[in-house]
């Protein structure tokens, strides 16, 4: 009785749908011999990008190459985006909605260690620091399959039920902003006005797998800066002064306790981190004042508002009591990558039929964050992440992102060109809708 029922909701389903099932079918299967295709093109591309690395802000090579291959495909381009954002509009066949893709195109300072043979040797100035650039985020393969889903999706366009937007992002490393924000003030979601976006990022995993997570994913990520200003004297008459260094040791320590001691981690993960301290010159001079530089990572606003109150009262109250100050300085960068409930529960079935049901799982919350969420908050999204870790090394302890040593198997970046293309297609094919259909709830 079940089965007649799901399949006459099926059939339901199907005839209400702007494309017959038929027809999507027909979609999917192009998408996968498009694909393959292009396999080589794709990467190509990634390690052409890979070994030309460029900054948050200066994506200037990498935009161009974006550019002319969108030209290339016929597609409407637009340039000089919010910074070097690029975007490439492909207008369907057919009437239906807008549907945004979108991959991120900066490189970080890190001096790559890897043995690849299109390794990074680019070296540039970075805060007056003498460092190397790498792509060790992966950006390099978002562009590159962003690239690969614009000619595969391209190659049907007159099939299409609705119009894709190809949003290739600068200065996702770029905090406090970011690069989304920019795009976002310079009409990136306007015109033609976007329904909805997808974006994914790689990592350690399975080689191939998709994890996908409703609500919060990722976390927010707040800038801080304390200074502690005490009085300068000789390291041998410390109670001629006073001494910043014992302050601010006092102060990391009583910052611990915020999260430890006075925070509800069960209702939402925090982290409050001083990553660096800097003060004083030589051993026997108590200096003057102590920068400490941290940063603070919660899921929901309330906790992070909270936060906020509790690092400055803690600073400031231990400062006054050794007789120093505390100036206590917050950027708020970004927000919580919370993705769309009914977007993403909708939208699982399709990784799974990219991936294969067994290479599809929830995420557990993730403690770094994303300017996608600048997205999110304009249209609902969905964010998830792709394994590209060899099946010959454990994945659990590979060397991650942001690592020297990052690395990715290629074999994953057609999982990633299918899954983009697939989400967007399916997007447009069901009309635009976001929440799961009847048959999805039965």
């Amino acid at each position: 009785m079940r089965s007649s029922r799901l399949a006459l909701l099926a059939a339901l389903v199907c005839a209400a749908s702007p494309v017959s099932a038929q027809s999507a079918s027909a979609l999917h299967r192009a998408i996968d011999e498009a694909t393959a295709r292009i396999d080589a093109k794709v990467v190509a591309w990634r390690r052409d990008i890979h070994q030309h690395p460029e900054l948050s802000g200066e994506e200037v090579r990498t935009a161009k190459l974006v550019a002319d291959h969108l030209r290339s495909l016929g597609l409407e381009v637009q340039t000089g985006v919010g910074g070097h954002g690029v975007i490439g509009v492909l207008r369907g066949g057919k009437p239906g909605p807008v549907v945004a893709l979108r991959a991120d195109m900066d490189a970080l300072p890190v001096t790559e260690m890897t043995d690849l043979p299109f390794k990074s040797t680019v070296r540039t100035t970075y805060r007056g620091q003498a460092v190397g650039v790498m792509h060790a985020c992966g950006h390099d393969t978002h562009v590159a399959m962003l690239m690969g889903a614009a000619e595969v999706l391209t190659s049907m366009k007159a099939q299409l039920p609705g119009t894709v937007k190809f949003i290739f992002q600068p200065a996702e490393e770029g905090t406090p902003r970011g690069g989304a924000q920019p795009m976002i003030e310079a009409g990136a979601l306007e015109n033609p006005k976007v329904d909805a976006i997808f974006g994914l990022h790689v990592g350690p995993g399975p080689l191939g797998a998709l994890t996908w997570r409703t609500g919060p994913a990722q976390a927010s990520a707040d800038n801080l800066e304390i200074v502690v200003r005490g009085r300068q004297t000789h390291g041998a008459i410390p109670w001629g002064g006073v001494d910043p260094i014992v302050v601010s040791s006092q102060v990391v320590l009583g910052l611990q306790t915020i999260v430890s001691r006075q925070t509800d981690i069960a209702l939402s993960p925090s982290i409050v981190t001083i990553g660096a301290i800097n003060g004083g010159v030589r051993g026997n001079i108590i200096p003057d004042s102590v920068l400490m530089v941290g940063t603070i990572r919660t899921f929901d606003e309330a906790t992070r508002a909270a936060l906020h109150q509790r690092i400055k009262r803690t600073a400031e109250n231990i400062a006054e009591a050794s007789g120093a100050t505390a100036v206590v300085k917050i950027d708020i960068g970004y927000p919580v990558t919370n993705n769309d409930i009914a977007l993403t529960k909708r939208y699982v079935p399709t990784l799974e039929r990219v991936a294969g049901r067994e290479k599809v799982s929830e995420q557990p919350l993730i403690l770094a964050s994303e300017d996608f969420s600048y997205f999110q908050r304009k249209v609902p999204g969905m964010f998830f992440s792709l394994g590209v870790t060899s099946p010959d090394a454990d994945w659990k302890t590979v060397p991650g992102n942001h690592s020297p040593l990052f690395l990715v198997d290629e074999r994953a970046l057609p999982v990633g060109v299918r899954a983009l293309s697939n989400v967007a297609i399916d997007f447009l094919v069901s009309g635009g809708a976001k929440s799961p259909s009847a048959l999805e709830q039965n």
